[in-house]
């Protein structure tokens, strides 16, 4: 996990539009924190310190410890919703991080030693179907990214959720299924090549009155841009 980030807030009295479009117009932005079998909490903080914290990358998937009246509220983030036109935050919710509960996360995979994979070396490409993992983690022990090792793979293999190992005190929050999370391809100029010499050699798959497809040279490249032309 990220290293604990701190943001200063003070209460608010009031609710409703009137009253967050006031703390706008002064540079603050409403938030709530919630969560923790207690009441919700009204809060707003300095529209640029969130704004800052939010350009860290990291920041939805941090712990937040909220400093409040001298006190410091463990939490993390759950959403921030901003401006349609200009993307300042307007307002943000914050989860309160029970002491010994659990929370559901998205998490960013990585993937490591793709130079020891043969089928990346091959010319293969690794397209990743999900970037992050839904997880349910323990409150103290949220990952800051899962680690997927592609050594041995070769074009054509695919990587599961049941294959990875997944920190202590976290597990996939889907449990229906062994989802996918990435696979490795073959670019399509190398299925198109590989496909070609195939027919050249063997004569299958070109239909009677077809011939091979071979590759453009530039004088019919020069023919092509003289047809456009004139057209």
């Amino acid at each position: 996990m990220s290293d604990a980030l701190t943001l200063p807030a003070e209460a608010r009295e009031r609710a409703g539009k009137g009253a967050s479009r006031q703390l706008r117009r002064e540079g603050r932005v409403p938030a709530v924190i919630y969560g923790g079998k207690e009441e919700p909490t009204l809060i707003h903080v300095e529209a640029k310190e969130l704004v800052r914290q939010l350009g860290t990358g990291h920041f939805m998937n941090s712990i937040v410890e909220i400093e409040l009246d001298g006190k410091k509220v463990r939490t993390i983030p759950k959403d921030v919703a901003l401006h349609p036109v200009n993307d300042r935050p307007e307002h943000a919710d914050f989860f309160r991080l029970a002491k010994g509960g659990k929370i559901e996360v998205n998490v960013p995979v990585v993937f490591l030693n793709e130079e020891a994979s043969p089928g990346l070396k091959k010319g293969g490409v690794l397209n990743i179907v999900r970037h992050e993992l839904e997880l349910v983690c323990d409150n103290d022990k949220i990952p800051g990214e899962i680690e997927i090792d592609v050594t041995g793979k070769e074009v054509g293999d695919s990587i599961h959720i049941s294959e990875v190992q997944l920190p202590e005190g976290s597990e996939s929050a889907i449990t229906d299924r062994d989802f996918t999370i990435a696979t490795l391809v073959a670019p399509s100029a190398l299925k198109k090549s590989e496909g070609a010499e195939g027919e050249d050699q063997t004569g299958e798959g070109i239909e009677p009155g077809e011939t091979a497809a071979t590759e453009q040279g530039p004088d019919d490249d020069a023919a092509d841009e003289q047809e456009a032309k004139s057209e």
